[in-house]
């Protein structure tokens, strides 16, 4: 789905707060999301990161501000419509008991299927692709509930590609994952970028991680957003310490040419 908008970016908050309860997690936060690129939301644990990424996918309500989503407020979308284009993974994703990965996965066409509506030739391709990027196409009869950590991980991100939705945000999405499988993930996340012409937000733990796959980062600390720009602009020495407290030296990764964030 390509939509031309003329807006900041086709998803963005404007003097957003969100709360918890009684407690307030996001202070007046105004941050536009870059269009098609891989934007990466750092921080301390306990900043606010996953109550962003979850008030920009519309799940957490706003005490104040406005998330807009291709020029319209999200609120004044319909959950089919906002469906069809933002995809969430969140942090801690539930299976119904006895669920096949097959129907799981499945469940990501429910936007574009009406009521009474037969599986269509376009669902059955997205569900396959969506199974063989992610490696869990041999998974198809096991029930979700029988893999490991891992397997239920890229399963659930195949869930999610299964939505093909122009926007995706995933929360620690590699979390249970081997090192093996967190370069996999992100290679694929970052091809999706690149050839798939999607716009990517997701919270990442892994500095190094962040500053090797990320166009944008978003950084946080108590609730606000302390620095945003490019890796390279925004990971020095003195803004890491700022945000974690920690004395580090900053080199360029042998590899990649970003930052890599060495501790003392």
């Amino acid at each position: 789905m390509n939509i031309h908008v003329s807006y900041p970016s086709r998803l963005y908050s404007d003097k957003l707060s969100l709360d918890c309860g009684s407690t307030r997690i996001c202070h007046d936060i105004s941050v536009a999301i870059p269009d098609r690129g891989f934007t990466v939301i750092i921080g301390p644990n306990g900043c606010g990161k996953s109550t962003l990424l979850r008030g920009l996918s519309r799940l957490v309500r706003p005490s104040a501000g406005k998330v807009h989503l291709d020029g319209k407020v999200i609120s004044d979308y319909s959950t089919r419509e906002v469906a069809q284009r933002l995809g969430l993974l969140p942090q801690s994703a539930q299976a119904p008991e006895g669920i096949r990965v097959g129907e799981l996965v499945s469940r990501g066409r429910f936007p574009y299927r009406r009521a009474f509506s037969t599986w269509s030739d376009e669902d059955e391709r997205a569900v396959l692709a969506a199974l063989q990027a992610t490696s869990t196409l041999e998974l198809i009869d096991r029930e979700v509930d029988t893999l490991s950590g891992g397997q239920r991980q890229r399963v659930w991100i195949a869930l999610a590609l299964a939505q093909e939705t122009p926007v995706l945000l995933l929360d620690e999405p590699t979390t249970f994952l081997d090192i093996a499988h967190q370069i996999e993930l992100l290679n694929l996340l970052r091809n999706l970028k690149e050839t798939g012409n999607r716009t990517l937000v997701a919270v990442l733990h892994d500095l190094n991680h962040a500053c090797r796959y990320a166009d944008h980062l978003i950084a946080m600390r108590d609730g606000r957003i302390l620095f945003e720009g490019s890796p390279a602009e925004i990971i020095t020495p003195s803004n890491i310490e700022a945000l974690f407290g920690l004395r580090c030296v900053v080199i360029s990764d042998p590899v990649s040419g970003t930052p890599l964030v060495v501790p003392r």
